[in-house]
């Protein structure tokens, strides 16, 4: 029986290449239809919208931290992938109930690049998923972005305005971007406008997800703060951590370059 290792260093036991697969992670989910997975995945979260055409045909079985644990059971899939943190932990020990639960824990590409050797290696596909990585860190390694030391404040939330804080996946990018995170504490801390004026940051970055940042929302911070650039940012580029990694270094030339002409 085929065991694998986690990214929180638990053992999950399969009894051979897993043929129903549910994953209650977006990027993941992504990634595993990249993979070539079709016919494999199925259930996915009603936040897992891309391809569109798979979100479009395949199980939705809930939102990442509101599943419908009865439907999953119903679905009776021999693998489950989670996310420590995009997921809800009692239900995710429920899920454990039903069959195998691999669950990522991302906080950096290394990390990221690790968890898709390791779902290649587990799904019967690990040819195809170090070809991947080894696209991903090479796009990576490619892009030379300035250092620009700017100091940004990356909003993922408002009312409250919630922060991506330091030690997150989004940090991490934030970083490879060049970029200083002004967040003292906390991995997504609320944060109240006296206390963002205070934080004085040279950038703010209003995400598209989860809170949907539009266009509207800019005269908002610039108000708060008409010393500082506010930018709309792509939250995928940012915060997914499969397959979408490919595009994330050309986003980020883009958008890096576009600041520094400004």
């Amino acid at each position: 029986m085929p065991v694998f290792r986690d990214q929180l260093s638990r053992r999950v036991e399969l009894s051979g290449i897993p043929k129903r697969i549910i994953s209650i992670v977006p990027s993941q989910t992504e990634l595993l239809f990249y993979l070539g997975l079709n016919v494999e995945v199925i259930g996915i979260t009603k936040f897992c919208i891309h391809p569109a055409d798979r979100f479009n045909s395949t199980t939705k079985v809930g939102g990442t931290k509101q599943l419908d644990v009865e439907k999953i059971r119903l679905l009776n899939p021999d693998l489950i992938i989670a996310n420590k943190e995009e997921n809800d932990r009692l239900q995710v020990e429920e899920l454990m109930n039903i069959c195998p639960v691999w669950i990522s824990d991302i906080f950096d590409l290394e990390s990221a690049l690790q968890m898709i050797v390791c779902i290649g290696d587990m799904i019967g596909k690990p040819g195809q998923a170090n070809v991947l990585c080894t696209e991903i860190n090479g796009r990576f390694k490619g892009i030379k972005l300035p250092v620009t030391g700017l100091r940004v404040a990356y909003l993922i939330w408002r009312k409250p305005y919630m922060l991506a804080g330091r030690g997150t996946f989004i940090d991490s990018m934030l970083q490879t971007c060049g970029l200083n995170n002004v967040t003292e504490g906390g991995r997504y801390p609320e944060i109240d406008a006296d206390s963002l004026v205070a934080a004085n940051p040279d950038l703010v970055f209003l995400s598209s997800e989860p809170y949907p940042f539009a266009k509207k929302h800019i005269e908002e911070f610039r108000a708060l703060l008409p010393n500082a650039n506010i930018v709309l940012v792509d939250g995928e580029m940012f915060s997914w951590y499969g397959s979408r990694l490919l595009y994330a270094p050309a986003y980020f030339k883009q958008l890096i370059n576009g600041l520094v002409k400004n």
